[in-house]
């Protein structure tokens, strides 16, 4: 198992384990004292553990190698657990809600509340430090599970502990329907923290592009750019978990034979590759360049060279991303149609 596979299954099984023991403790301060806040907290603890069982299975499953079936890898199902997780704290939300609304037009006695604030406080401690660290390795190792059962477990923390605040209330001003109050508040929390879950899947899902990775190649390309790249551009980039796809087109002087592209095709994946953290899966066009291209190309001793070297095009998010070469503002009149770029 890889040294980044071994780390995600560490954390996804320590969230899981904690997410059992914190189910038990918030039951047991509901048992304690009928409060419907502490329910709403209790109750949410069940998707927890729900969640975090799905996290450990996608961890488990997007670390599987490429097969037949999947070309691509399993990576995707990462996308997926984060997906189902927000689906799960969307549901919980909206049943808190009709809870909620349930116990505020029938209230019920509350009691024990000093033992329930304990407990509470507890979980909440626990939560926020391990979902924190959940958080950082995640965003480590590129795992949107870890982020998402991160995310889930310091939304929790940050429920319990309005629910420790609205309980400290309830001891000092005796009004209890406080509580029903508390957990509306605390379901609207996690309505939005559930919407925000499956936007970021969907969006995976869906290929959508990844700018933060865009931006590290753009960065990486313009620090190791060679004279014989004469050009970049339509690149795509996307993250499969913690797997990235880089696909573009990249120029060389046409009149070089296929063996000297392909090795400096090797050279161009190799930099990606070293300098992008996971595995990197890259798909190079290789381009022949035109004449137009002469006036930033750098290949000093060129032996076709039409027009003389005048300035660099400097790559950036937008300008690579485009599915055409790069040509100086002068050089406008007389540039080829689109159709004809390779």
């Amino acid at each position: 198992m890889q040294p980044v596979q071994r780390i995600k299954y560490k954390w996804v099984s320590v969230s899981l384990g904690l997410s059992l023991l914190l189910m038990v403790i918030k039951f047991t301060a509901w048992w304690l004292t009928a409060s419907t806040a502490i329910l709403t907290d209790a109750l949410e603890s069940i998707i927890n553990v729900i969640a975090s069982g799905f996290a450990l299975y996608s961890i488990y499953l997007s670390g599987q190698p490429r097969d037949r079936n999947h070309p691509y890898g399993h990576g995707k199902i990462e996308f997926f657990s984060s997906g189902f997780e927000g689906a799960l704290i969307l549901s919980a939300g909206v049943f808190i809600t009709v809870q909620a609304i349930r116990s505020y037009l029938d209230p019920q006695p509350i009691t024990n509340l000093d033992w329930g604030l304990f407990l509470i406080g507890l979980t909440t401690l626990a939560n926020a430090g391990v979902g924190w660290l959940l958080i950082r390795n995640g965003q480590r190792t590129h795992s949107i599970t870890l982020v998402a059962d991160g995310r889930h477990l310091l939304t929790d923390s940050l429920s319990s502990l309005l629910v420790v605040v609205g309980i400290g209330i309830i001891l000092v001003t005796g009004i209890t329907w406080l509580d029903s109050l508390l957990s509306g508040i605390l379901s609207l929390v996690i309505i939005i923290n559930g919407f925000g879950l499956i936007r970021q899947s969907v969006a995976g899902l869906m290929d959508e592009t990844d700018l933060v990775l865009l931006q590290r190649i753009v960065g990486v390309l313009t620090l190791h750019k060679k004279p014989t790249w004469i050009d970049v551009h339509n690149l795509r980039a996307q993250r499969y978990g913690a797997d990235s796809h880089i696909d573009c087109h990249l120029t060389f002087p046409y009149y070089w034979n296929l063996a000297r592209t392909h090795e400096e095709v090797h050279a161009f994946e190799n930099v990606l590759k070293k300098e992008i953290r996971g595995e990197v899966e890259i798909f190079i066009h290789a381009d022949p360049c035109l004449p137009e291209c002469c006036r930033y190309c750098r290949i000093a001793d060129c032996p076709v060279r039409s027009q003389a070297f005048e300035q660099d095009v400097e790559w950036t998010v937008a300008n690579i991303t485009t599915n055409q070469k790069h040509f100086l503002p002068s050089a406008e009149k007389g540039r080829p149609t689109k159709n004809s770029f390779f």
